[in-house]
């Protein structure tokens, strides 16, 4: 009898301990709604969390408010990485993001898991973009480098790394960064950025008298997209340097391109003596009055030279 007694004392006892448990856990999972509808997602995010525990180890009785809880947190947890994204707490949005993939991945909420990988690179996109924005170029190539790290194809992010290391000097990175940008969508902004790097390289060596240098890189400019001002520079650098055919190449080119261009004269003039270096007296004579036709489009000092040869030329 006294055995008896004992264990409906201790099945007394264990009702009683699971019947706290319950309504231990059911008053946390209501503070977990409540919290959330008052709009305190962070402790409603926590307060399902612990609910989540509690009904877990309740076993079959919690499983009800288990599945509930296991909603509530990757959408909680979504909310609060959206919130510092749109507060542009960068680093801490995208903490939250990867935390909400992981959490919608173990509690079978795909969805939500998708949504925040798509998420992220954006996110890192508009970190880096504050960055270029400020001119803090470093900063910046790093950004755009993590944003390409979780999206190898994106394409506005190699072109402004691009544009990043291109300020910084880094041209072999900005070059690289450039031809991934067209390869993925950017083909017109990055050709043009290419174009433009291989011309301020031409006019350099130009400068400098590296001739050879800047006919390289002149060429190399229009491989992205031809301009009068690629050719210009390779004909100069090709006259200069002694290449007198390549030079009448180049400055033909600048000419099929520009045919009215302000300086158009003194280019045909610059023809005209590039043929007559060759005793190529018919073409020097035909450039010298296609040269004079327009005396407000070439020098008067080479509009006088020119006069003087055609009156020469026999």
């Amino acid at each position: 009898m006294k055995k008896l007694i004992i264990i409906v004392a201790t099945l007394l006892a264990a009702a009683s301990v699971y019947a706290q448990d319950m309504a231990t856990l059911t008053e946390t999972y209501n503070s977990a709604i409540t919290a959330n509808e008052a709009g305190n997602v962070e402790l409603a995010l926590q307060t399902f969390k612990d609910a989540l525990v509690m009904a877990e180890a309740l076993g079959e009785e919690g499983a009800e408010i288990a599945a509930n809880c296991k909603t509530s947190i990757p959408i909680l947890t979504f909310s609060l990485a959206k919130k510092a994204a749109n507060a542009a707490e960068y680093d801490k949005a995208v903490s939250g993001l990867k935390e909400t993939i992981e959490v919608a991945n173990k509690y079978g909420a795909e969805n939500i898991a998708d949504e925040a990988t798509v998420l992220i690179p954006q996110v890192l996109m508009q970190k880096a973009n504050g960055f270029f924005n400020d001119k803090d170029y470093a900063g910046a190539a790093d950004a755009y480098k993590a944003v390409l790290a979780e999206d190898a194809n994106n394409g506005m992010a190699s072109l402004r790394l691009g544009a990043a290391l291109k300020s910084l000097g880094d041209k072999d990175g900005a070059v690289e960064a450039f031809q991934a940008a067209i390869a993925n969508g950017q083909d017109k902004a990055a050709s043009k950025q290419l174009v433009n790097l291989y011309q301020q390289d031409a006019k350099a060596s130009l400068k400098a008298k590296k001739y050879d240098d800047a006919i390289a890189s002149a060429l190399e400019s229009v491989k992205y997209g031809e301009t009068p001002t690629a050719y210009q520079i390779a004909g100069t650098a090709a006259s200069n340097g002694g290449k007198t055919k390549q030079a009448i190449e180049f400055f033909e080119k600048y000419i099929e391109l520009a045919p009215n261009a302000k300086n158009s004269g003194d280019i045909l003039f610059s023809i005209a003596v590039s043929y007559q270096q060759l005793k190529d007296t018919a073409k020097a004579k035909d450039y010298y009055h296609k040269a004079v036709a327009d005396p407000n489009k070439i020098s008067q000092k080479n509009l006088e030279a020119a006069k003087a040869q055609l009156a020469a030329i026999k």
